[in-house]
């Protein structure tokens, strides 16, 4: 379903019992809401949550936002890194503006919230600005952005920056970009839980199909770099928050974990050996349990 939300013209997905405890899942970087697997949607629901899937503005089926342009990534990241600012075409506090505008559409006052990677990001400015809108908050894989927490490694900062080729038809480029990703998810997945390589690749010429908006994809990494003072709002956060993070995250190292837990009162930190950037289906019901868990500390 389309939902006006914050003026943008999001897609919504709702999954679970109609009067279940209503759960925002806000996904990552120019991921779409399929990225959060039915099983684990399946399994939530099953813990009595509603579960509400959204595409976040430029991605999927959502509003695109094209004649914003695309900003230079490199040029961002080097303004980032001399701590210069950075001026992004939208940012991750418009994001959480959007994901209240998504609870307003369905006449929500409260929601338990889960955020992935920078939906985690978002789902902490909703955190510090939007506390009143939430029952609890689960920050998954994800970062307060603090300039000392460690980063991705060259290795998967040369593929994230990296393009696919362009094939000489139209099935070429389409196999060339499956290759890239499939590459890209081979580094940043579980070590303990690998995707099958076949599974994976239907699984993104599925998402492929559905929307590829690489042009969105640079603009949230502009949104990202732009967002420089998140750390020093975290202890306003008041809401019962988990932080759960993959000991095995190649992409978000653990360490950004612990910085993360330290920084929100009262937060609670769960790392799992084995666990990357990615949501194998070995960890759904551990993941499932664990949410439903802290959501019964807003009890």
């Amino acid at each position: 379903m389309q939902a006006s939300a914050n003026g943008v013209r999001l897609e919504v997905d709702l999954h679970g019992p109609t009067d279940g405890a209503p759960l925002l899942m806000v996904m990552g970087l120019g991921m779409q809401l399929t990225a959060w697997p039915d099983g684990l949607v399946d399994a939530l629901a099953a813990q009595g949550f509603r579960v509400i899937r959204f595409d976040n503005r430029d991605i999927g089926l959502s509003q695109p936002f094209d004649e914003l342009g695309v900003p230079s990534v490199p040029m961002a990241a080097l303004l980032h890194t001399l701590h210069l600012p950075v001026k992004a075409p939208y940012t991750l506090a418009d994001l959480a503006r959007d994901a209240v505008g998504v609870l307003d559409a369905l006449g929500i006052a409260r929601a338990h919230v889960c955020g992935a990677s920078m939906g985690g990001m978002v789902a902490q400015h909703l955190g510090f600005t939007h506390g009143d809108r939430l029952s609890s908050l689960t920050l998954m894989m994800t970062s307060s952005g603090a300039r000392h927490v460690p980063r991705e490694s060259w290795q998967v900062r040369k593929l994230l920056m990296s393009r696919p080729r362009r094939g000489a038809t139209p099935a070429q480029t389409l196999d060339n970009l499956l290759d890239h990703f499939v590459a890209l998810y081979g580094v940043i997945g579980s070590p303990a839980y690998p995707a099958p390589a076949e599974a994976l690749r239907e699984r993104i010429a599925q998402s492929v199909q559905r929307s590829f908006r690489p042009q969105a994809v640079a603009r949230q990494m502009v949104a990202i770099a732009a967002d420089t003072h998140r750390a020093e709002r975290l202890p306003h956060i008041t809401a019962p928050t988990l932080v759960l993070h993959g000991e095995g995250d190649s992409l978000i190292p653990v360490a950004a974990a612990h910085d993360l837990a330290a920084r929100i009162p009262g937060a609670t930190l769960d790392t799992l050996p084995g666990w990357g950037h990615d949501l194998p289906e070995a960890l759904w019901p551990r993941l499932a349990s664990a949410i439903a868990a802290n959501a019964a500390r807003a009890a």
